[in-house]
């Protein structure tokens, strides 16, 4: 199972490596260019409004399925079935509720034709997501690493069309950056869809209450931890924008640096695709997961430590290059949320792993807690500091978060925390934040990073926190 995690994770990294960082980086942060902090603002806080509601489009159901396809592939057939009308009912009632709720706060007419589009886009995203559990449930990794990248691909080359080439003859418009994702949801869905009917064969949707019923039994703890995770993840912007007079203006603020964090967590969110159908297998067969959990953790906090200390002393430097006419504020919020990076990482091995383990009763109080810390914090801090305030609430809330999982992930599985391992990563962080202090002294800071980045890769394998003989002796092995 070793091999097969860090061979496929390596062919996940890879993809995601060519084309997630042109979406984030090239297309995204030009569309906010091009329109604007307080129109992309505008188009921010109505998207994660919609992203925070979407769990009524799932229930849990995605992370439910994923577990008990990996676990029995013999599933696959009858649970297509079964859950593929329950979703379309969800869709119904997440439509009605996201619509009314924009509603109730006040959005006016503008924002809710924009939301109808968005509500439209969380539909497709969300069904393309439960056909994709299906697909690495039943250990298909390559195929979904390549389809994780589907519609991201398609959505860059069509935003891109309309960015750059002026074949609309108009000056480019927020909505349109919308309408692309539209298009390439939908395409993606296709794709994806008739993947799973391959595999399936023919299915017969089941429109029976009591099957739903039962479904909807078993997935609900998921479904409350993805709403609470969504929440304290998400509702920034949201709250930046309702509280504050210059609230648009606010949260495109805030995005510039959330972007950036969500660009970076979209590498440690492959580790958990991968890892929660093989924690799933492993646990259920007896199988020792403390490898596993060793090198998965070892990586991402190799990586998100590296990248959290680059952030923290070249702040100015890459908003600067990112966003020319960036605000004095936006250094300093990117400065704080990316040292979220390494408990967002940390959170992405443990909490998949009671995931796993169907320890969410735990999890939902952790969460549960975590956003009472994030709403508190925001409610204090976003009038008096606006989005740095905000920054400030999500570090404190994701520290929180990650740490309780780790306690609780080594209370229920009894995982050694050993003395040299703290050291070695005590360490290996001196040692990088060492090399970015002086560099920055002597160096311009392009020749600085690049310093950093080779001294962090060469800490890491000098503390062991990466193994590279140990690393190529798992790939060497024949498959579990």
């Amino acid at each position: 199972m070793k091999k097969k995690f860090l061979s496929n994770l390596i062919l996940l990294i890879a993809i995601n490596l060519l084309i997630k960082p042109f979406w984030f980086f090239g297309i995204d942060v030009a569309v906010q260019n091009r329109v604007g902090e307080e129109m992309y603002g505008f188009y921010a806080s109505l998207f994660n409004f919609a992203f925070i509601m979407n769990i009524l489009l799932d229930i849990g159901i995605t992370n439910y399925n994923n577990r008990n396809i990996a676990r029995d592939h013999q599933l696959l057939r009858p649970e297509l079935s079964k859950i593929i009308p329950l979703k379309f009912l969800l869709s119904i009632v997440y439509g009605v509720f996201v619509l009314g709720a924009g509603l109730i706060i006040g959005y006016d007419s503008i924002q809710i034709k924009l939301l109808i589009v968005l509500v439209l886009n969380q539909f497709l995203s969300s069904f393309i997501l439960y056909f994709r559990s299906n697909i690495s449930g039943i250990q298909l990794f390559r195929t979904d690493s390549l389809l994780s990248v589907l519609d991201r691909t398609l959505m860059i080359v069509l935003t891109g069309l309309l960015l750059w080439t002026n074949i609309l003859k108009q000056p480019f418009r927020i909505e349109w950056f919308v309408y692309t994702q539209t298009v390439s949801y939908s395409l993606t869905f296709l794709v994806v869809i008739l993947i799973v009917l391959y595999h399936s064969g023919t299915i017969r949707l089941r429109f029976k209450f009591s099957e739903m019923k039962s479904i909807l039994k078993q997935s609900y703890p998921f479904a409350i931890l993805i709403l609470l995770m969504s929440f304290f993840n998400r509702a920034d912007t949201v709250m930046l924008e309702r509280l504050l007079p210059d609230g648009k203006f606010q949260a495109g603020l805030y995005f510039q640096s959330y972007r950036i964090l969500d660009a970076f967590s979209q590498f440690s969110l492959l580790f958990a695709a991968l890892l929660l159908p093989m924690f799933s297998k492993m646990l259920k067969i007896g199988e020792k997961i403390d490898e596993l959990v060793k090198i998965a953790i070892s990586l991402l906090l190799t990586v998100s430590i590296s990248v959290a200390v680059i952030s923290y002393f070249f702040n100015t430097d890459v908003i600067s290059l990112l966003y020319p006419d960036a605000d004095l504020a936006s250094p300093k919020i990117f400065r704080i949320l990316m040292i979220g990076f390494i408990a967002i990482s940390i959170s992405y091995v443990y909490g998949t792993l009671l995931t796993a383990n169907k320890n969410l009763k735990q999890l939902n109080a952790i969460a549960l807690s975590t956003v009472v810390i994030n709403i508190v914090l925001n409610l204090i801090l976003i009038p008096q500091y606006k989005a740095v305030g905000a920054a400030i609430a999500s570090l404190t809330s994701q520290a929180f978060f990650a740490l309780c999982q780790i306690f609780v992930s080594h209370r229920i599985f009894k995982f050694e925390m050993g003395g040299a391992i703290l050291l070695r990563l005590l360490i290996f962080t001196l040692s990088i934040i060492a090399t970015a202090y002086f560099s920055l002294r002597f160096l311009e800071w392009v020749p600085a990073l690049i310093l950093v980045s080779l001294i962090s890769t060469g800490a890491a394998i000098a503390t062991g926190m990466i193994r590279p003989k140990e690393i190529f002796g798992i790939l060497l092995e024949k498959e579990d």
